[in-house]
């Protein structure tokens, strides 16, 4: 079985209706929590960008608390991987050869790491940023964007008679 490595692109359409929101939804209630990584960083990155756009007036301050209670739960059943050392180091070395941003390395060496942790199993990068997709498949990972998923439908239970 895989793991995926939700980049804070994608992990924030859980939080942040969009249109591949639904197709989100259904991939990660497909797999174990135990399945699901994210960088440490990426629950203070969505923060962030909740309080961001509460600030502007896009989201009311109710939604806002909503959003955040639903982060700070959703963060909590998946696999943190620690900002340590290495990744520090590995984002240096993305930084030298790529065009990313330090966000962005950022998050792509927390999953160069997650793939030394965990070295025979295949790990999905998941990101919405085409930039990050592409990054990632030039590091060897299979990598898609949230609105790309090819997630089944759920299937509709029958009714018994």
């Amino acid at each position: 079985m895989s793991f995926y490595f939700f980049e804070a692109t994608a992990f924030a359409k859980l939080f942040v209706r969009e249109p591949d929101t639904d197709a989100l939804i259904r991939l990660m209630e497909s797999i174990e929590d135990n399945r699901k990584l994210i960088s440490a960083a990426t629950p203070l990155e969505i923060y962030a960008a909740i309080r961001r756009r509460e600030r502007g007036g896009q989201i009311t301050p109710e939604a806002a608390a909503a959003a955040l209670d639903l982060l700070r739960a959703e963060a909590a059943r998946l696999v943190q991987l620690p900002l340590n050392p290495g990744v520090l180091e590995a984002t240096k070395q993305l930084l030298d050869h790529t065009t990313l941003r330090w966000l962005d390395a950022l998050q792509l060496s927390a999953a160069l790491v997650a793939r030394e942790m965990y070295p025979d199993e295949e790990i999905t990068f998941v990101s919405a940023s085409t930039a990050l997709v592409e990054a990632a498949k030039a590091e060897g990972f299979e990598a898609t964007d949230p609105a790309q998923l090819k997630v089944p439908e759920p299937t509709p239970e029958k009714e018994t008679e």
